[in-house]
């Protein structure tokens, strides 16, 4: 192994092992059910906590690019841990909801986006060629940590309780997180617009004219960074609701009892994790707009029939697993389409635009299934909006500066994309 695979392995490593301690937010679910116990409150109020969190972590992607720029990398990364680590150890003190939500889900959520998203940007600028793998393993390495942690969080509730759980957990990510950024090292200028990089990707992808690197503002003046916000709105919002309700539409829609319905959960977490890694390598050989155009129709499918078909056992958990696998590839290949469409030297920037569409998605399924007042109805709104992603993904075509649309084959985007 060389000097430059030595280095970009241990780059993979530590963007791994951050990642994995970021994805450890997702086992939040579990300290629902107990904080109701110990303070009384509103289970509806403590989980709402977790929906803070998701926005704040989207929010931050506005930033973390501009702060990067600033410090670096490495001290961004190992700021975010400590921060990310004081947040949960300081939620094991919190008596009352308003520190739970300040500490919980804004600290938390914050520190989480950022560390997230510069991360992973940064890993896919070392590998221009093979963005969708890269990415795959980046964001499936997030999945990981939150199936890996459900077991030890679940034991860190039982056996020390669920405050003293919040102190271990905190100091536990905050060693992953300072660890994996001692490991990295920034991509001081995107491999994709040197000249070494240039001959690596056209090797896969073949050269491409009329690409070029937008700036946020550039971007924002184009059709295509609109259509893709719906595109990934859609696709976070059927995931997140999903995740959120599982269990519950398991007891009231296929009548499973608790212990059974709770499988789900397990599930969502292995097919999530198994989309992002299956899916991002996949789309490195296909079109990657068009394969999210497939997995959309898919969700629609699934959603469809959550609404509307008397759900059994089997067919529920077919269901589950379809809209998982499809959000985990969803989540992984957009931050590639993003750079396709836009270039890889303003991707911390531009990703984190289009990455609002997970705040958002992570708030609005809840807010459509209180307006029209139960789950049937709000998959049929979900099935319909994926239908309409889907018909976008199928037809949207790149930005590329000074060629119109029209006249950039298929073929040659097919290549790239």
């Amino acid at each position: 192994m060389n000097s430059k695979n030595s280095n970009r392995f241990l780059i993979v490593l530590g963007t791994i092992i951050m990642q994995m301690g970021l994805g450890t937010i997702y086992t939040w679910s579990l300290f629902n059910a107990p904080l109701v116990s110990k303070f009384g409150w509103e289970l509806s109020s403590v989980s709402i906590t977790f929906s803070i969190t998701s926005f704040a972590l989207a929010f931050a992607t506005l930033f973390a690019g501009k702060i990067q720029e600033k410090i670096g990398l490495r001290k961004l990364t190992a700021v975010s841990g400590i921060l990310l680590g004081i947040g949960l150890m300081l939620s094991s003190q919190a008596s009352s909801l308003a520190a739970l939500y300040v500490l919980a889900g804004v600290i938390v959520g914050f520190a989480d986006g950022t560390a997230y998203i510069t991360s992973l940007s940064n890993l896919i600028k070392w590998f221009p060629n093979r963005k969708g793998l890269i990415s795959g393993i980046s964001v499936g390495a997030y999945g990981t940590g939150s199936l890996v942690f459900k077991y030890i969080n679940g034991g860190l509730i039982e056996s020390v309780g669920v405050s003293q759980a919040f102190l271990y957990w905190g100091l536990i990510v905050m060693a992953m997180i300072i660890t994996g950024s001692l490991l990295v090292r920034e991509a001081s200028v995107a491999p994709s617009v040197t000249e070494s990089g240039k001959r690596e990707a056209n090797q896969v992808a073949g050269p491409l004219q009329g690409a070029k690197d937008y700036t946020t503002g550039e971007m924002l003046r184009t059709k295509q960074a609109y259509l893709l916000f719906i595109v990934f709105f859609t696709a976070c919002m059927s995931g997140l609701y999903l995740i959120g309700i599982v269990k519950d539409i398991g007891m009231q829609l296929a009548h499973l009892d608790a212990a059974t319905a709770a499988n789900a959960v397990a599930m969502i977490a292995i097919f999530n994790t198994a989309g992002r890694l299956i899916l991002g390598a996949l789309s490195d050989k296909v079109s990657r707009i068009k394969l999210v155009g497939c997995t959309l129709a898919v969700t629609a499918a699934a959603a469809l029939v959550l609404s509307a078909v008397p759900l059994n056992y089997g067919l529920f958990f077919v269901c589950v697993a379809a809209i998982a696998f499809c959000f985990g590839g969803n989540i992984t290949v957009f931050p590639a389409i993003v750079s396709d469409f836009f270039g890889l030297k303003n991707h911390t920037k531009n990703y984190g635009i289009v990455y609002q569409g997970f705040g958002i998605g992570a708030l609005s399924g809840s807010f459509i299934a209180a307006m029209l007042g139960g789950f049937k109805p709000t998959f049929i709104v979900i099935g319909a909006l994926c239908i309409v992603a889907m018909l976008i993904a199928l037809t949207i075509r790149p930005p590329f500066a000074g060629t119109k649309e029209k006249d950039v084959p298929f073929k040659a985007y097919k290549r790239t994309a």
